[in-house]
């Protein structure tokens, strides 16, 4: 008989964890942050018959007390977007497993493969972890190491380590359930964190672009993007600086540089600082 788990989780990256917990456990619910049926969580739950939860709030007394009547032993939990509080936590016995990617405790919270390839890493990796009641604070129970492409922006990074995840998931998943496996404590001297990241995040100055301008493109892409503002024709205009060298006026397609300066020969001297770097 299979092991009945709830899972919380959102966006795209995470349907690999989900599609293998599906084949293995009985999910009785998923709890996820995505509200539209065409968004990636509930259009999958829709299609394969899960029931889900769309919420902004894990304190809601309502879904607290859903929670506690399917009496799921242990929740999964990858890509969600929420804390967990101590209230949800203590419903399963067995906690709530993390799918976290980056190798803990470095590049603790919400933008670890963002900060590893904006920081020029060159290798990351996926740690399972149990959660507690700090940011991803709890004992690991499995680590494996990745590398990071030159290609790698922020989108394909993430889509690689979730699906790396989920092939690591499921046999430590058993071993803990069956307690043939036993958590073990991160280094609290080695841990650094993260930053949230908004739109304002990717603005960048055209005379005095960042140094790791190159790394930031890439691991900002395609959210929250890397910007600036050029003067196009007399008119205040956002551009997007993108990977692979290229540009995009706002409202247009992407362009190449040479491409950009055809269609906007006066910028040649507002890029020189971008394109130099980018």
């Amino acid at each position: 008989m299979q092991t009945n788990i709830v899972f919380f989780g959102s966006s795209a990256y995470i349907l690999p964890i989900l599609e293998k917990l599906q084949k293995n456990f009985a999910i009785s619910l998923v709890v996820t942050t995505e509200k539209s049926i065409t968004d990636a969580v509930p259009s999958y739950c829709q299609k394969n018959n899960i029931e889900y939860i769309s919420t902004t709030s894990l304190t809601d007394a309502e879904l607290q007390k859903k929670l506690q009547q399917i009496k799921a032993p242990v929740a999964v939990l990858a890509d969600f977007g929420l804390l967990i509080p101590q209230s949800v936590l203590d419903i399963f016995p067995k906690g709530i497993v993390n799918i976290h990617p980056s190798l803990l405790p470095k590049y603790r919270g919400s933008t670890p493969g963002v900060s590893a390839i904006a920081n020029g890493d060159t290798t990351t990796g996926i740690s399972i972890m149990l959660l507690d009641n700090k940011l991803d604070h709890g004992p690991l129970l499995a680590q494996e190491k990745a590398d990071i492409l030159p290609t790698d922006t922020g989108k394909s990074l993430y889509q690689r380590l979730f699906a790396q995840s989920s092939e690591i998931l499921l046999p430590t998943l058993t071993k803990y359930l069956q307690n043939e496996l036993t958590p073990k404590p991160q280094d609290e001297s080695q841990a650094t964190y993260t930053k949230p990241l908004t739109k304002e995040s990717g603005f960048v100055t055209i005379d005095n672009p960042p140094a790791n301008l190159v790394n930031i493109i890439k691991a900002y892409y395609p959210w929250p993007g890397v910007w600036t503002k050029m003067m196009l024709f007399g008119k205040e205009k956002i551009v997007k600086l993108l990977p692979e060298n290229m540009l995009q006026v706002e409202g247009k397609k992407p362009m190449s540089v040479k491409d950009f300066l055809n269609g906007y020969p006066d910028t040649k001297e507002q890029l020189k600082h971008l394109v130099s770097q980018s």
